[in-house]
């Protein structure tokens, strides 16, 4: 885990409801396609959600993806998944 990596996810630990943060979600293609977008917002909720994304795993693997429920300024609300792309910043 990169310094980067590790304030990140102390940040996502600390935050309760109502704290503003900005999310930059970087997106990677293959190699060298890459791109990002911002999202801010107010937090509304932090979870820990089970999914099942990988392709033939044993019916007893459990996969989960830390995520934020963002209300952002216009009132849509938004669910942000957190991982080794993303950066976290309280505002």
């Amino acid at each position: 885990m990169t310094p980067e990596e590790k304030l990140s996810r102390s940040l996502y630990d600390s935050l309760v409801p109502g704290d503003r943060v900005e999310v930059v979600h970087g997106v990677q293609v293959g190699s060298s396609a890459a791109w990002s977008t911002t999202t801010v917002g107010r937090v509304l909720r932090r979870e820990r959600r089970r999914h099942g994304l990988h392709f033939r795993r044993n019916a007893d693997d459990k996969v989960y993806s830390d995520v934020l429920i963002l209300a952002r300024d216009d009132g849509e609300l938004t669910t942000v998944t957190m991982d080794e792309f993303t950066r976290l910043k309280k505002l």
